[in-house]
């Protein structure tokens, strides 16, 4: 049982990041992103390919697939720069499905569908699986607080205010001066350098990747997690993790509340559970439960 939540735990450091990537694209520059899965896997991917084949050193490893992340966030930046709202959410859905299916057909390069094994983990083989479960919860939440840290303070910098600006009218962002397009490209790798980095992670404490591991529904609970918590604010990115991780994994018990329910059936009402809490997250609390404070700027300090 130890074992069992350390592992939820580390998955929740895991979600924690992946929000606060989002949360840079969506969160403060108001671009919606449905492939944040994609960068999750190409770090993921990068990080075992570099520690397993290259034999590269796990932290050195791990910016590598940050950096590799973040360049191909500017490149899905650059080629959707003029796309808004649905739009903007269907091509980078379509990218994320991409990214999948190239994993399951270049064999050479990420093992197809097999994927790729026995890649290294900091201390495994020396660890007891508690230890080394332990061991990720630190790294996976130091990361975690870390980034949300200085996400919280890049918010609360020009930048910040510059993306909220976007976010909110892009047109007024750009008579005042600001170049959009930058701002916007520039949120997109940090953001997808935060992603590829939690699927680095992932990498290194699951010793395994394929195509299978990075579905869509991913991104579906990643959107609840930073909904739930409080789009735009680093705190609340953190806390909605931590639920989504509760209520996923809590209704892993539905079997033993409603007898008689077939395995396929349990699975079904997990996910239909799911969607009902993010239709009313959306719908009673669209501000999350720590939202976002409304920044005014006074008279004085205006002078």
């Amino acid at each position: 049982m130890e074992s069992y939540l350390l592992a939820m735990a580390v998955f929740a450091g895991l979600y924690a990041l992946m929000a606060l990537g989002l949360n840079v694209i969506w969160g403060l520059a108001g671009m919606v992103n449905l492939g944040l899965v994609g960068f999750f896997a190409v770090g993921a991917y990068a990080s075992a390919m570099l520690t397993t084949w290259a034999h590269w050193p796990i932290p050195l490893a791990w910016a590598a697939a940050a950096v590799i992340a973040a360049i191909l966030g500017v490149v899905v930046a650059l080629i959707t720069a003029r796309l808004k709202g649905d739009y903007l959410a269907i091509v980078t859905l379509g990218f994320a499905e991409v990214i999948r299916i190239v994993a399951s057909n270049e064999i050479a390069l990420t093992g197809g569908t097999s994927g790729i094994s026995n890649i290294p983990g900091p201390g495994r083989g020396i660890l007891t699986p508690p230890e080394f479960n332990f061991e990720f919860f630190v790294i996976v939440w130091g990361f975690a607080i870390v980034v949300a840290f200085l996400l919280g303070r890049l918010s609360m910098s020009p930048f910040g205010r510059v993306l909220r600006a976007i976010r909110e009218d892009e047109m007024i962002a750009a008579v005042a001066g600001k170049r959009v397009l930058a701002f916007k490209v520039q949120a997109f790798a940090v953001g997808a350098a935060v992603l590829g980095l939690a699927g680095a992670l992932y990498a290194q404490y699951n010793a395994y990747v394929a195509p299978d591991a990075f579905q869509s529904l991913i991104t579906i609970y990643i959107v609840l997690a930073l909904t739930a918590g409080g789009a735009g604010v680093m705190r609340g990115a953190l806390l909605g993790s931590i639920l989504v991780i509760c209520l996923t994994e809590g209704t892993r018990f539905l079997g033993a509340l409603v007898p008689g329910l077939a395995p396929g059936q349990i699975a079904a009402l997990r996910e239909g559970i799911i969607g009902v809490a993010l239709i009313l997250a959306l719908t009673f609390r669209p501000q999350g439960i720590l939202p976002e404070k409304p920044r005014v700027l006074s008279l004085n300090t205006a002078r």
